[in-house]
């Protein structure tokens, strides 16, 4: 890929020429432009030359293709940043290696107040088990660490680290020698996340928002709250963010609305909602989402953290005031709890307001045919992660084992969510899951559970336009005249126009269809590759040496 050597400016014209453009409006596009940070025209070769002596720079792809940037609905920025800058679990294939990671990475760092890490998962190891208090305490020699599970729904700590939260052992959820869950979770995390510096903060966000550019994502959807992060950690990453070029980032902040004062006050922080992370249940990995029936392998059922008043009050509330709500619910109790409070809520302020206010659910995963109806029913917008399924789906997989295989086949009904009509938004919930944007869209495609599948234009919609859909925007998330000029170029084989097998509907591959195509994402194909990514017309990431 070539291009002119005229310098940036907010307001030039460009002309992309010479590739495929993945666009609606033409089905056939090789070319565009943008003009004033959106698009102001796609259409073929030809026509471009009628514009080529009129732009400030012309871009040549040499085959290469144009797509919408993706969006990543649901993120959590600073531990993303941390976890790609700290010590990283995740390619631990023991609880052997991960102590000797740890000793390592302590080592190395002398200088760090407390040792942050991720992405431990102890249904991986061979011990099937957490690492002791003990062990982390011997490893760390005497450090303050905080090691929260692949899941961010419980952790394991040194004792160096719990010297630093008075009473943590009158907490709900301290058990002396297991993973912390619940406020007692919640109050070491404070602690290990109070020791991180300004500049440290800096850094990582710094850091996780120019990995998601290389990766072709324009916009995120930062998930904060009292519960995840803090007030100066979401503050500072939108300002961080609205100063330079790079990644759009709207975010959420999870924190209960009971009238207009809360609603202002969430406004205040820059939030376009209260929401994301604002717990209905937990997780299925740490046994806290909440479930109907006990976990296959525990006596226990998860936890519940609002019920279905609490839930309503929210809603009605927040439509009220016109700002959007939203929670996180994976367990069936919890989700049965959300659509029990949504619809309580619209009874009181109208079910045409709360369908308009298009609030949403975090995750999604254990939903029921009457659940999936009343997404459809109350309008609400399905933020779900595939690369939870890719993950932990399957016969062998953690949610099998957590739940039982026929439970577990349930779980992340994607194709069922689109039959209803309910608007899916894709995203990562990074740092638990990489931020991968192709590999998400093969992830929903390639469902381990065969009719879940959904075709891969239906996950690339719902990773592009559907995260912008998810904020409120219509006008957004595809290449269109008038849309903004949020694109990545990508290197990639072939177009085609896939889906998994016959029980997902086909678009004809005859051209005359006027399907546009996507890369093959057939598993063990290679990933398109990112060779540039713009928002609003500002390039924030060109691929070294292209």
């Amino acid at each position: 890929m070539t291009e002119s050597t005229a310098p940036q400016s907010e307001h030039r014209t460009v002309l992309l020429r010479g590739g495929d453009v993945h666009s609606p409006a033409d089905p056939f596009a090789t070319a565009m432009v943008v003009e004033r940070g959106h698009v102001a025209w796609v259409g073929s070769e030809g026509a471009a030359d009628a514009f080529a002596s009129g732009v400030d720079e012309v871009i040549d792809l040499d085959g290469a293709l144009v797509t919408p940037a993706f969006t990543d609905a649901h993120v959590h920025t600073t531990s993303t940043g941390l976890a790609l800058t700290g010590l990283d679990l995740s390619g631990a294939r023991t609880l052997g290696e991960a102590l000797t990671l740890l000793r390592t990475y302590v080592a190395d760092h002398p200088a760090d107040r407390v040792v942050l890490g991720h992405g431990w998962d102890a249904t991986r190891w061979p011990e099937q088990r957490p690492p002791t208090r003990g062990e982390l305490d011997a490893a760390a020699a005497g450090r303050p660490v905080y090691l929260p599970r692949i899941d961010v729904h419980s952790a394991v700590v040194t004792t160096a680290l719990l010297d630093l939260v008075p009473k943590i052992a009158s907490m709900a959820g301290y058990r002396p020698d297991a993973p912390l869950t619940g406020a007692a979770h919640h109050a070491v995390r404070a602690a290990a996340h109070d020791a991180v510096s300004p500049r440290q903060r800096a850094d990582a966000q710094r850091a996780a928002l120019a990995h998601a550019a290389s990766l072709g994502i324009g916009t995120v959807h930062e998930c904060g709250g009292p519960d995840i992060s803090d007030e100066e950690d979401f503050t500072s990453l939108l300002k961080l963010a609205a100063g330079q070029p790079g990644p759009r980032v709207f975010g959420y902040w999870a924190e209960r609305v009971g009238d207009e004062k809360d609603a202002r006050r969430v406004r205040e922080l820059g939030a376009v909602g209260a929401a994301g992370d604002l717990f209905v249940d937990g997780s299925l990995g740490s046994h806290t989402a909440c479930l109907h029936e006990p976990y296959a392998d525990a006596p226990v059922s998860g936890s519940a953290h609002l019920d279905a008043a609490q839930i309503a009050a929210h809603v009605a509330a927040c439509t009220e005031a016109g700002l959007q709500a939203g929670f996180h619910a994976i367990g069936d109790a919890a989700l049965t709890a959300v659509v029990d409070g949504i619809r309580a809520a619209a009874e009181k302020v109208g079910l045409g307001r709360v369908r308009a206010a298009r609030h949403r659910v975090e995750h999604a995963e254990m939903l029921t045919p009457e659940s999936v109806a009343a997404f459809a029913e109350l309008g609400l917008t399905a933020s779900v992660q595939p690369a939870f399924d890719a993950a932990w789906g399957g016969e062998e997989g953690m949610y099998a084992r957590r739940l039982g295989a026929g439970r577990a086949r349930t779980l992340n009904p994607y194709a069922a969510l689109l039959r209803a009509g309910v608007p899916l938004a894709f995203g990562s919930d990074s740092p638990v899951t990489p931020l991968d944007p192709w590999g998400t869209v093969r992830a929903a495609a390639f469902h381990r559970t065969p009719e879940h599948r959904i075709s891969v234009r239906a996950g690339f919609t719902a990773h592009t336009r559907g995260g912008w859909r998810a904020v409120g925007r219509d006008d957004a998330g595809t290449l269109v005249p008038g849309a903004p000029a949020d694109y990545a170029v990508w290197r990639t084989e072939e177009l085609v126009v896939q889906a998994p097998d016959d029980r997902v509907a086909r678009w004809s591959t005859d051209p005359r269809s006027g399907t546009p195509g996507l890369p093959d994402l057939t598993p063990g194909a290679d990933l398109p590759v990112c060779l540039r990514t713009v928002v609003f017309g500002q390039t924030v990431y060109v691929r070294p040496n292209e």
